[in-house]
C-alpha cells in the first residue's frame, strides 16, 4: 500500500546544510520518493543548551514500506550519518542528523519503540513551521485539527 509519510529533518553539527541534504538523498534511495519539501529554517535548540543552531526541514515521502521498516531505515540513516546516541528521557544533545517520523496518513500507533503521530510535533514550531509550508490543511488524526491551526495555536501561546 502507498502511503504519504512526514519527516521531521535536523541537524546541528557539521556541515548542516550538507548533512540534510545527504539524509534527503538517502531517504530518496531507501523509503520512497520525496514530493514535497520545506525550505530550511535555522533555529535554537530546544530543551538543551548548545551554541549550535540547527537547520530544520520537513518533506512529505511516498513509499510503500512497512511503517516499522521505514522507522527502521531512519535510525540506520542516523546512525550511518554518525549519529551516535539517540535522546532518551528528554535529554537531548547536539546532533549530526535527527529523522523524526512526524505522520504516516491518519496512522495512529503507539509501542514501545515507536508512537505515531509523532507525540510531541504540535507543540514544536520547529516542525510546525515547515510542516504548515507544505501540508497546512494535513489533519492531525489524534487533536483533528489542521496543521494550520496547530501553528496558529502554538503561535498564540508565544505571544501570551
Amino acid at each position: 500500500m502507498v502511503s504519504s509519510i512526514f519527516l521531521s529533518l535536523g541537524s546541528n553539527l557539521g556541515n548542516k546544510e550538507q548533512n540534510i541534504s545527504i539524509a534527503l538523498e538517502m531517504i530518496e534511495e531507501r523509503i520512497g520518493k520525496i514530493i514535497s519539501l520545506s525550505a530550511l529554517h535555522i533555529t535554537t535548540p530546544i530543551g538543551f543548551y548548545s551554541r549550535n543552531d540547527f537547520i530544520n526541514c520537513v518533506c512529505e515521502v511516498v513509499s510503500i514500506l512497512d511503517i516499522r521498516r521505514l522507522f527502521s531505515i531512519t535510525q540506520d540513516i542516523e546512525k550511518e550519518m554518525g549519529r551516535c546516541k539517540k535522546s532518551v528521557a528528554g535529554q537531548y544533545s547536539d546532533r549530526i542528523i535527527d529523522i523524526d517520523l512526524i505522520m504516516a496518513g491518519d496512522l495512529v500507533l503507539n509501542t514501545a519503540s515507536l508512537t505515531i503521530p509523532h507525540p510531541k510535533f504540535h507543540n514544536r514550531d520547529f516542525v510546525l513551521t515547515p510542516l504548515c509550508e507544505i501540508a497546512p490543511e494535513l489533519i492531525h488524526p489524534l487533536l483533528g485539527k489542521s496543521v494550520r491551526q496547530l501553528k496558529q495555536e502554538l503561535d498564540q501561546k508565544h505571544i501570551e
